[in-house]
């Protein structure tokens, strides 16, 4: 077998001709293994000195949970990470514990007490904090993580997932400043969120590229809800000089700004051209439709999975950060001034 050191559950299954989630099986006691399988599989796992995480050896035989940690699945946006990291989880032959925070942004020890109580292989933190204090005890002892888009930038040591936020906001606003606006807002998410800093500040450096005045009062802050939006909208529009676009720190936010200028007797893109980010589902079905930065929730969710199983499984991160790439999607939402 190429490679030094322990040999990871792919190298096992790629010469015992068999999937990973096959070797999860024979390593968990699942039955649903033939015994020739089981055999092979088990002769291999002992030639080539497999040695379980540690996670699994402390959790015995059927441990195959992996938890998921997100703020609410209220949202299209939390849905979108669950389908990728269900999909690959699903095919490796674990399961999977979703727990809600529910706006709280921190892990509680009772979260920690628990996952490590019920012998999780590890936990992918969605939109979470991690304290020095908690990633020190997940590490003591033996519980992997990977954060995706976590409320600051994590220790290069801890594995996370995000989006080329920066390049969003900035190809946001390049593609208002070059249909002719000048006067041009934002509505950010919470303003403590790493994700939301990016995106402004991704806006920021494309109205300066472009000459355009950057006002610090055309700038609010959101709840990434639709609520959000509204409120910051109707604020926006009520100004003597209103502005003649803006970018919604997400697609729900975007509804919101509809809503607002809808309320202000208003037209989009008539009067206020109008641009999101996510590229939800519902996007393309807003009347106009939405002109919006995508951004690849499902396919982070992916990366995520597949990440935390690597570091599982005792594989070498090239990398402990993954960004995948946003871009602009046009629609209806946007015109020339």
């Amino acid at each position: 077998m190429a490679g030094t050191g322990r040999p990871t559950m792919a190298e096992i299954a790629k010469e015992a001709n068999v999937a990973i989630s096959t070797v999860s099986k024979v390593l968990n006691g699942h039955t649903d293994v033939s015994a020739a399988t089981r055999s092979r599989v088990e002769r291999l796992l002992a030639e080539r000195g497999y040695r379980r995480p540690r996670a699994v050896r402390r959790a015995g035989r059927g441990s195959d949970l992996v938890d998921l940690v997100i703020n609410d699945l209220d949202s299209v946006w939390g849905l979108e990470i669950l389908s990728g990291v269900e999909e690959v989880l699903e095919a490796a032959g674990h399961a999977l514990v979703v727990s809600t925070v529910h706006n709280r942004q921190s892990l509680t020890r009772r979260w920690v007490d628990s996952a490590l109580g019920r012998g999780s292989l590890g936990a992918i933190l969605v939109l979470s904090e991690l304290t020095a204090r908690q990633q020190a005890d997940l590490d003591r002892r033996g519980l992997p993580i990977v954060v995706i888009d976590g409320v600051s930038q994590p220790p290069p040591e801890v594995a996370s997932i995000g989006a080329t936020n920066f390049a969003g906001g900035y190809a946001a606003a390049e593609h208002l400043t070059s249909l002719g606006h000048r006067r041009i807002a934002a509505i950010g998410g919470p303003e403590r969120l790493q994700c939301t800093r990016a995106r402004i500040a991704g806006f920021r450096a494309a109205l300066e590229a472009a000459g355009v005045p950057a006002d610090r009062a055309l700038v609010r802050y959101g709840n990434f809800m639709h609520e959000g939006g509204l409120r910051g909208a109707q604020a926006l529009l009520a100004f003597p000089d209103p502005p003649t676009a803006i970018f919604a720190g997400s697609d729900q936010q975007a509804t919101g700004v509809y809503e607002a200028v809808r309320r202000a007797g208003l037209t989009i893109p008539g009067d206020v051209s109008v641009v999101g980010f996510d590229d939800l589902n519902f996007a393309e079905w807003t009347a106009p439709p939405l002109t919006t930065v995508r951004q690849p929730l499902h396919e982070m969710g992916v990366a995520a999975a597949r990440t935390l199983l690597r570091i599982v499984n005792g594989e070498r991160l090239e990398s402990t950060r993954i960004e995948l790439a946003t871009h602009l999607v046009v629609r209806g939402s946007t015109a020339a001034r």
